[in-house]
């Protein structure tokens, strides 16, 4: 059933979805943290097969947890979206390391209550106040330079187009034949947002330090830079 959310006299229905491997550290932090700010919404986990007590922690905050069939967020996102509430207004992403505050997402949410053009809202880590033991210089810089080329192949203008935190209306994401399988997945889930017609807007966020394993690695810029490239000859 999909919950009314009400914040600061707004009216809407959201579903969180979350992507998790081995997140026992986050997951609970993440899941307690947005029920705080947005009430009881319904939140989905994705998990990977964890080894750890990452489904036992999400289902003890009455997350429902579901399975992915392959591996990667891509891959996770996809399985999430064959089971979100068709009739909910928003889908709102976020990781599940405790990285991305919650608070920032009723102001997402009141971005597109009161802008029909805009499909999406991130939130922008490299806004001048990135704190380096969250995001070290070498992924930061490796953003910004991946931003530069997402902005000269396919025309997406936003300073940080790999973010994790996101709210995008439904209606975008339904019939999406995603192609994405990993970290690839903000690449083209920006593009979709521009072709289906619709703005996507940034606000500036704080970015805490990860708890737990990173999974991102200096070499999944390569599958990234791969699918700005793929996405280029789609366009064309």
């Amino acid at each position: 059933m999909t919950v009314l959310v009400q914040q600061n006299e707004m009216h809407y229905s959201a579903q969180l979805i979350i992507a998790a491997l081995n997140e026992a550290p986050g997951i609970g932090l993440t899941i307690a943290e947005m029920r705080d700010i947005l009430g009881e919404i319904p939140v989905l986990v994705v998990d990977g097969r964890s080894k750890d007590r990452t489904v036992e922690i999400a289902k003890n905050l009455g997350a429902k947890v579901i399975y992915q069939d392959g591996i990667g967020k891509g891959d996770a996102i996809a399985k999430a979206l064959e089971n979100t509430i068709s009739n909910s207004n928003y889908i709102i992403l976020t990781d599940a390391d405790y990285t991305y505050p919650a608070q920032y997402v009723p102001a997402m949410i009141k971005i597109l209550e009161e802008n029909p053009l805009v499909g999406m809202v991130c939130g922008n880590r490299l806004n001048g106040a990135v704190d380096k033991k969250a995001l070290h210089n070498v992924f930061h810089i490796g953003n910004k330079l991946l931003a530069l080329t997402h902005k000269m192949l396919n025309g997406v203008q936003l300073q940080d187009p790999l973010t994790g935190l996101r709210v995008i209306r439904t209606e975008i994401l339904q019939g999406w034949l995603m192609k994405s399988k990993g970290f690839d997945i903000e690449v083209e889930l920006n593009n979709l947002v521009r072709q289906r017609g619709f703005r996507t807007r940034e606000i500036p966020i704080s970015y805490r330090a990860r708890l737990g394993e990173k999974k991102l690695k200096v070499s999944h810029g390569i599958t990234i830079l791969k699918r700005m490239l793929l996405e280029t000859v789609l366009q064309n």
